[in-house]
């Protein structure tokens, strides 16, 4: 009796390629990316909690009630264990989330070859840039990130827009990386343009207990530390990728 060949015998070095290249790259561009968080993001977060409860108030150009809050301790917001607890499940979020992100950018690294363009361990750096500018740029340009407490639109409403947004950008830079005439340039440029000329939803009104000043800093910070893991992911997931494909033709 033959043995049972597999249904579809091509495609399982790619998966097992896939999957882990994107587990190495993902959890070191989350590690990454979780250790910026703690530095630079989360002490803001901790500050706009503060006036999220009330512990602080902003008034404008009042330097005494600037200098009351400065004397607040942070731990208070997450509890005695509450900060140990925070920053597990933050580093592990993050970590899960670069995963899928890699998962994504591998799919795309092979959809990418069968067109016979190779991955080069030297481009890895600019998929990176690219993965950054299709999920948190061209959406933060629409929807910056947000302080706990600010006003926005309905939650499904940008969700929508983020997803569309995300989806059009990459497709609108494949096209015009890889693109091989002016029309599908073209076309690129229109499905990136697309959700910013129809807009993103926004609130009746921008109201938020947080300084604007503060809220500026987190999305620069968020959007920096987004910039850091991307780039980290986009050279890992071509540097794994091609030690898979170096390991299958030895």
């Amino acid at each position: 009796m033959c043995a049972m060949r597999p249904v579809f015998p091509a495609t399982e070095p790619v998966l097992k390629k896939l999957v882990v290249s994107a587990l190495f790259a993902g959890v070191a561009a989350g590690l990454v990316a979780a250790l910026l968080q703690f530095a630079f993001v989360q002490p803001i977060l901790l500050e706009a909690e503060l006036y999220e409860s009330g512990q602080a108030v902003h008034s404008g150009n009042d330097a005494s009630a600037e200098h009351d809050h400065a004397g607040h301790d942070h731990s208070a917001s997450t509890g005695a264990g509450g900060g140990w607890v925070r920053n597990s499940f933050s580093l592990v979020f993050s970590v899960f989330t670069y995963v899928g992100y890699a998962l994504v950018l591998m799919a795309v690294f092979a959809f990418t070859e069968t067109r016979g363009i190779a991955i080069a361990k030297r481009s890895g750096w600019l998929w990176g840039l690219a993965g950054f500018a299709a999920a948190q740029f061209a959406p933060a340009l629409g929807l910056a990130p947000e302080l706990p407490g600010n006003a926005g639109a309905d939650l499904v409403d940008r969700q929508i827009w983020w997803l569309a947004t995300l989806l059009l950008t990459a497709v609108g830079l494949w096209l015009i990386a890889f693109g091989n005439n002016r029309g599908l340039w073209a076309l690129g440029a229109v499905a990136a343009l697309a959700p910013h000329l129809i807009g993103a939803p926004q609130p009746t009104s921008f109201t938020g207990p947080a300084p604007p000043e503060l809220a500026a800093l987190y999305a620069t910070r968020a959007l920096g530390t987004g910039l850091i893991a991307w780039v980290v992911l986009g050279v890992g997931a071509a540097y794994f990728w091609q030690q898979e494909n170096s390991a299958e033709t030895a």
